[in-house]
């Protein structure tokens, strides 16, 4: 069943409870001759009980994905492996919370690195069977971990609220950071009672959820991974959470009904208008914050809608604006982000179908009110929804710290894309971020020393082939610009990108860069 694009996230003690057979031997050199796929002892986090631990071989071979959305292409040739799942709860949380590592049966396929995963939505990572972030780690050598955080699906909040209606305090705790936190102590150790050595490096990777997850971990716990690939991050998740149901508000303060069509309209007249400002006209805006095209040049512009034609009328020209300029308060104060000019209406401003993520968000967490309907919002409703999950939420999974010292002090690299073109989470809002952290150090070229931001032309959310219209990354090259900074010193300048149609292909800059005529230069 396919499923929304939402890819749209401490002292050490044995656990008493758990003691069983080590997994593997070590040779006088001190490389590990052989493994056996069975449970080993397990540290948790204080704090962390460990419930039970197993261990299941898995035989390798070529896998596919036919229910995975977006697609995802095969993954052959995968070398045996053992999953060993960790199931722990908190003392007075009243979870329960699997943590499963995956590790190359054949100490020779592993790579001595240890690379945690993010996840998307309201899933804190896939620990399925398919996982296709874990089958993806240990084809390229890594021991690959994910955690459920306790919560399990990725489009379902409901776990949010407690049988009287309170916010479950512990799940969201789960959710928002400690997960990840269990998970790196947990996988780590596992690892090295596995091939009876730790792991020379540990990396976090994830996107949208598991961007957030990722800064999280350098804002709180620095020292958890020696490098992070956050792209696309959650970060600030309240407010763009909230800001993603602006669309709602807007169409029925200015009475309109759009339709799919012609919100496309506006977004196919934006990108002719504004491409050719980077000197290069490839149907894609390179910089949507220099594109200047007002919507109202639409107004009077017929459009065909299923055989139907419609005209562009000046109340929906200014709710697109609207949509653009982001959500303010009914006096005019800029509350967060929208949409980048370029990017696709489909998902956060379908009218009357608010999207999933954060209608849920409203529901089960700010209001406590499953029957909440985000379609009746106003300019008002919205600027008091809007402050409401802020004042409940910030300290909880705001995420937005800019105070990355003592990540940067333990040697940590933090490496994020995100698309200009992203539907779903406003790249501006990462671009904010970034200035925050700039203006806490003091300026952009000591923040470049541990914490690096490339920004995609044309690409949707997490760079998938179904909405982007610019070139994708390719593939694993983020992760190895990562590993080369942690490990060779070797700081990431570019990303080496390539069109959807695999014809052509180009670096991107990192930010604050830009590309003109196919060179970065300093705006």
């Amino acid at each position: 069943m396919k499923r929304p694009l939402i890819m749209l996230i401490a002292a050490v003690v044995p656990a008493a409870a758990i003691i069983l057979p080590v997994a593997s031997s070590a040779a006088a050199d001190n490389t590990a001759a052989t493994t056996t796929c069975s449970p080993v002892p397990v540290a948790a986090p204080s704090g962390t009980k460990v419930v039970s631990v197993d261990a299941v071989a898995r035989p390798g071979g070529d896998f596919t994905f036919p229910n995975a959305y977006p697609p995802a292409d095969p993954i052959t040739d995968v070398p045996a492996w053992c999953d060993v799942r960790v199931v722990v709860t908190h003392p007075g949380a009243n979870d329960t919370v699997t943590v499963k590592i995956s590790l190359p049966q054949d100490p020779n396929n592993w790579n001595g690195r240890f690379q945690a995963t993010g996840g998307s939505g309201y899933s804190a990572g896939d620990i399925s069977e398919l996982s296709i972030p874990l089958i993806g780690a240990v084809k390229k050598g890594y021991v690959g971990a994910a955690t459920d955080a306790g919560v399990k699906d990725g489009l379902d909040a409901s776990w949010g609220l407690t049988a009287d209606g309170k916010t479950n305090t512990g799940l969201l705790t789960d959710f928002a950071s400690r997960s990840v936190h269990d998970l790196a102590v947990i996988g780590k150790d596992v690892t090295a009672k596995f091939y009876q050595r730790a792991a020379s490096y540990s990396y976090f990777t994830g996107c949208s959820t598991g961007g957030r997850q990722g800064y999280a971990e350098a804002e709180y716990y620095p020292t958890d991974f020696q490098g992070i690939l956050a792209n696309a991050p959650a970060v600030d998740w309240n407010r763009f959470e909230i800001a993603t149901l602006w669309s709602q508000a807007v169409f029925n303060e200015e009475h309109v009904a759009p339709t799919k069509c012609e919100l496309d309209a506006f977004t196919n007249a934006a990108v002719a208008a504004c491409d050719p400002l980077d000197g290069v006209k490839d149907g894609v805006i390179d910089n949507p914050s220099n594109c200047t095209w007002d919507t109202r040049r639409l107004i009077g512009t017929k459009v065909l809608c299923d055989g139907k034609e419609l005209t562009i009328s000046k109340a929906l020209a200014v709710a697109v604006n609207k949509l653009w300029a982001g959500p303010v308060t009914p006096w005019g104060r800029k509350l967060w982000f929208g949409q980048n000019k370029g990017s696709s209406f489909d998902f956060i401003a379908s009218y009357n179908k608010p999207f999933t993520v954060p209608d849920q968000w409203a529901k089960y967490f700010v209001t406590k009110n499953p029957s909440f309907d985000s379609t009746k919002l106003t300019y008002a409703s919205f600027e008091r929804l809007f402050t409401s999950a802020t004042t409940q939420y910030d300290a909880v999974i705001a995420d937005n710290n800019p105070n990355l010292s003592k990540f940067a002090k333990a040697g940590g690299k933090l490496l994020t894309w995100h698309g200009q073109s992203d539907q779903l989470i406003p790249t501006l809002g990462t671009v904010h971020y970034r200035r925050q952290v700039d203006a806490f150090f003091g300026g952009t070229k000591r923040v470049d020393d541990f914490y690096r931001l490339f920004l995609l032309p044309g690409v949707d959310h997490c760079g998938t082939k179904l909405y982007s219209t610019g070139p994708l990354v390719d593939p694993g090259a983020d992760l190895d610009a990562l590993v080369n900074w942690v490990e060779k010193g070797e700081a990431p300048a570019t990303l080496p990108v390539t069109s959807p149609d695999g014809t052509t292909t180009r670096d991107i800059c990192r930010y604050p860069m830009v590309s003109h005529n196919s060179h970065c230069i300093t705006p």
